[in-house]
């Protein structure tokens, strides 16, 4: 069984998930921590649960998802998987966060690239990978089928979607994205964003008012 602790952190109130299973392995799903309290309520929850952190992942490459990268990479000796298209988002990092004056100990180079159809393993436990563009180039989301979760980053909220007006941004790409991607899965999926509250995938289908019906 896997096990979903969410924090929240940096000034853009960002989501970040420890998945963990029965064993005490963990994924690290967008630690963006900013400062040096909020690098130790992670920490701390690690060592009181007695977790093994076995990667590092982002579901996208905008600066308020990946500003702890480094930091947590080297606190835990961790890899990176992430998209490549996210790239570009990495190369301009530096200038990204002393646009919004976040504080960057530098990029973690993206290790293991994913892409739809990929999967990651923690145990017997796999999460698939869905790749989801229309808020940015490289977006993912992680399915958990048996647990029923899915980790959507800035794809699908809580009443909402993610930004479409930023670099890569396409609302037509985005619609089809969730309605083809995400809409399919069981509507009592919990779905975990990378920001707001948690919600469903059957919630969203009916009450969500920035997704068209109908899109093919």
């Amino acid at each position: 069984m896997l096990t979903v602790k969410k924090f929240v952190f940096n000034p853009f109130q960002l989501n970040a998930y420890v998945v963990y299973d029965e064993k005490g392995d963990a994924l690290l799903f967008d630690p963006a921590v900013s400062s040096p309290e909020e690098m130790q309520q992670l920490e701390a929850f690690i060592s009181e649960n007695n977790l093994t952190p076995k990667l590092l992942v982002n579901t996208h490459s905008h600066i308020d998802h990946i500003i702890g990268n480094r930091k947590v990479a080297e606190r835990y000796q961790l890899k990176l998987a992430a998209h490549r298209a996210g790239q570009p988002f990495l190369d301009h990092a530096a200038a990204s966060a002393a646009g919004f004056g976040l504080p960057f100990d530098g990029v973690k180079e993206i290790d293991i690239p994913l892409d739809e159809g990929d999967t990651l393993t923690l145990g017997n436990h796999v999460l698939q990978i869905f790749y989801t563009p229309g808020h940015a180039d490289g977006s993912l989301c992680f399915y958990a089928e048996p647990e029923g979760f899915v980790i959507t980053g800035d794809v699908l909220f809580y009443q909402s979607i993610g930004r479409t007006d930023l670099p890569t941004g396409d609302y037509d790409l985005l619609q089809k994205s969730i309605w083809q991607k995400l809409f399919v899965l069981p509507d009592e999926t919990t779905v975990f964003p990378g920001h707001g509250p948690d919600t469903r995938i059957g919630t969203e289908k009916i009450n969500n008012p920035f997704v068209a019906i109908g899109i093919e």
